[in-house]
């Protein structure tokens, strides 16, 4: 049975604490976040690096792959978003491929850590952002368990083939997550995502793709962080995964 947590009281400022700060999305869900009025902890792995000068967002270290670490920084939280990455794919998308090659266990390890810190926090929710590799082509079909599928997606997205370890790696951590009985959400987001217009109009789906006319998966970071948001304000996916596309 699924454990429902209580929705955010409408126009209440949270605090949420936000890991991968300096990443695409993540950087962009601190802004969308501070926008909102919301409070905002910002967690890199060395946040003396960075320099901000907005109000109502603090800068914090955190190693993901410690849950002692993760737990020291979880009281006052309402959500924990955790956009973990190897590296800095904002910065160095090229490194930030190779760990995720060479190390495809970090996602699954990092989802172990989160839901051991919250078993000392059990009412504080849990947004993880993950891959599209997870999505299924068709029901039951998923596209990491294909390697024709997933070698056509990862060709059509412009990702080496080799990517394929790392694909399947977010696949076992969203099947980490699967089972636990913590109030974790996870958020695939499109095949295809960047930088790019916060539009706020997309379309919201399940455990496949969302797809425009064209047949693409795709959005823009901007409305990717729009979407976390929604879904911190207005828990609607608590022990389930969701995507989204134009």
């Amino acid at each position: 049975m699924a454990i429902m947590s209580d929705v955010p009281e409408q126009g209440r400022a949270m605090h949420i604490g936000v890991i991968g700060a300096a990443g695409t999305i993540g950087s962009r869900v601190v802004t969308e976040a501070l926008a909102r009025g919301h409070r905002v902890a910002a967690f890199s792995r060395d946040a003396a690096r960075i320099r901000e000068g907005r109000e109502n967002v603090d800068w914090r270290s955190v190693d993901v792959l410690d849950a002692g670490s993760i737990a020291a920084v979880l009281p006052g939280l309402d959500v924990l978003i955790s956009g973990y990455q190897p590296g800095n794919a904002a910065q160095d998308m090229a490194d930030t491929l190779r760990r995720s090659i060479a190390d495809p266990t970090v996602y699954a390890t990092a989802a172990r850590a989160l839901l051991k810190a919250l078993e000392s926090h059990p009412r504080t929710r849990l947004i993880v952002i993950g891959g599209a590799g997870s999505l299924e082509a068709e029901p039951g079909l998923v596209r990491a368990d294909s390697d024709e599928l997933l070698y056509d997606t990862l060709d059509g997205v412009g990702l080496p083939r080799e990517y394929a370890a790392a694909v399947r790696g977010h696949r076992d951590a969203l099947n980490v997550l699967r089972t636990s009985n913590r109030l974790w959400t996870y958020f695939s987001p499109a095949e295809s995502i960047a930088p790019g217009e916060r539009t706020g109009r997309f379309r919201i789906g399940g455990d496949q793709p969302v797809l425009d006319a064209d047949g693409r998966s795709h959005i823009s970071a901007e409305d990717a962080a729009v979407a976390l948001v929604d879904e911190a304000e207005l828990p609607r996916f608590v022990q389930r995964r969701f995507t989204i596309g134009y």
